[in-house]
């Protein structure tokens, strides 16, 4: 419980809390951004992580000149999103066949362990780009592509590819409405609201699920595929 009053607090208070560490941290601002972006991105446990409006919270406070460097931010979250998405593939290429093991498991068996595996070489290439976008999913598309056995430099390149384009435009994004008076004024709704949308294609998919009785691999799937299919 005081995780989650602590995550809610974070993202309520945002551009506040980013500035003050700002201030008081210094360079060491960017080893904690480093990491946060790492497990969102890398680890299976942590997508409930502040991703998207972190970025744009960052960019806001670069385009104010508040002890936040635009050029080091946009580097240092590049890494950090792509060593993260490297790590959960590769976890999901070590553990995934030996988790999804039992034919008799409702979630972790065999038969979704093919799904996974056919449904990325259908659409292998525009699940990693588009699924930087889409929280939760952007941190099991990798984890799934792993377990789907996807050849790691095709994967490698357009993880690569969708990490630079996330956090760049998002940080841009930031930088060039945040500091607009009515956003400025009115930013922790803003955050909200950013929030709200992104998550708002997880929930749908997630009750989509339940109602017709898909797992959570299949979720993931079929939402990203969705995406792939309208580009």
């Amino acid at each position: 419980m005081n995780l989650i009053h602590s995550l809610l607090d974070l993202i309520l208070h945002l551009k506040p809390t980013l500035n003050g560490w700002a201030h008081s941290m210094g360079p060491g601002l960017y080893v904690l951004l480093f990491l946060i972006v790492f497990c969102e991105t890398g680890l299976v446990v942590t997508p409930f992580l502040p991703g998207d409006s972190l970025l744009f919270a960052l960019g806001a406070l670069a385009s104010q000149g508040h002890n936040v460097s635009l050029p080091i931010a946009a580097v240092t979250l590049c890494l950090a999103a792509n060593c993260g998405d490297l790590v959960n593939y590769l976890l999901g290429y070590r553990l995934g066949p030996k988790v999804f093991s039992r034919e008799s498991s409702w979630l972790l068996n065999k038969k979704h362990l093919h799904e996974a595996q056919g449904f990325y070489e259908r659409h292998g290439r525009k699940t990693i780009i588009l699924a930087r976008f889409v929280p939760i999913i952007r941190t099991f598309a990798p984890f799934v592509a792993g377990i789907g056995r996807m050849r790691f430099t095709r994967f490698a390149l357009f993880s690569v590819a969708g990490g630079i384009l996330w956090v760049v435009s998002i940080l841009l994004a930031g930088y060039f409405f945040g500091s607009i008076p009515f956003i400025d004024r009115h930013f922790e709704l803003v955050v909200v609201a950013i929030v709200f949308i992104s998550v708002v294609p997880v929930i749908y998919q997630w009750w989509r699920g339940r109602s017709g009785g898909s797992d959570l691999v299949g979720a993931v799937s079929d939402r990203v595929a969705s995406e792939s299919s309208s580009v």
